[in-house]
């Protein structure tokens, strides 16, 4: 079961969000540069090839239903980064939002509270689901307080989880929102990008 029939871009004020596609690779490559995006990361894009195989492989799991990759773009149509829906349980009404990554550039800026509200919105008001996860390394405490700035709730820490690329057993911290938690969760997010 597919929760959308054809592909589909979400759009704020200041970024776009669009299916991955081979055409993003070189602004993909460009924005993920800098070695500090990959630092916590489960898997590491170290060379233009990997960059391509992760588009790839996302396209194909967007033809099978289970994860959609966006490429992230800012106003002035410069890609900036990545976010996807993984894990995706239509049964269980439930999906993971994350393998999200930006450019440092735009690190600590409104980048990620809008596109995680336009990925929240559609969660739940187009696909009307119950539960959006997220999910981070335990080390990376920036991803922690931007996770929780957004307004999901820590349910707590998975311990050696998941061995990511460089062979390190991380603790993986959980977090979700509910559904009937999602109007104040979203009022929040718009008061953020209003300030």
């Amino acid at each position: 079961m597919f929760l959308w029939s054809e592909p589909f871009k979400l759009l704020g004020k200041s970024v776009r969000l669009e299916p991955i596609c081979t055409e993003h690779l070189d602004g993909l490559w460009e924005a993920a540069l800098p070695n500090e995006i990959w630092m916590y990361m489960a898997t590491k894009i170290g060379t233009k090839d990997d960059m391509k195989k992760m588009i790839d492989t996302a396209i194909k799991e967007r033809e099978k239903g289970t994860q959609y990759t966006f490429t992230v773009f800012n106003n002035h149509n410069i890609i900036i980064g990545s976010t996807r829906f993984l894990d995706i349980f239509p049964a269980q009404k439930s999906v993971e939002i994350g393998w999200t990554w930006y450019h440092p550039d735009v690190w600590r800026t409104k980048v990620n509270t809008e596109c995680k509200l336009l990925l929240l919105t559609h969660a739940f008001e187009t696909w009307n689901l119950t539960r959006v996860q997220l999910k981070t390394d335990e080390r990376n405490l920036r991803s922690q307080k931007a996770i929780a700035r957004l307004g999901a709730v820590k349910e707590g820490t998975l311990r050696k989880d998941r061995i990511i690329s460089d062979g390190f057993a991380r603790d993986t911290v959980y977090y979700s929102i509910l559904c009937d938690e999602w109007g104040m969760v979203k009022n929040g997010l718009i008061m953020k990008l209003e300030e």
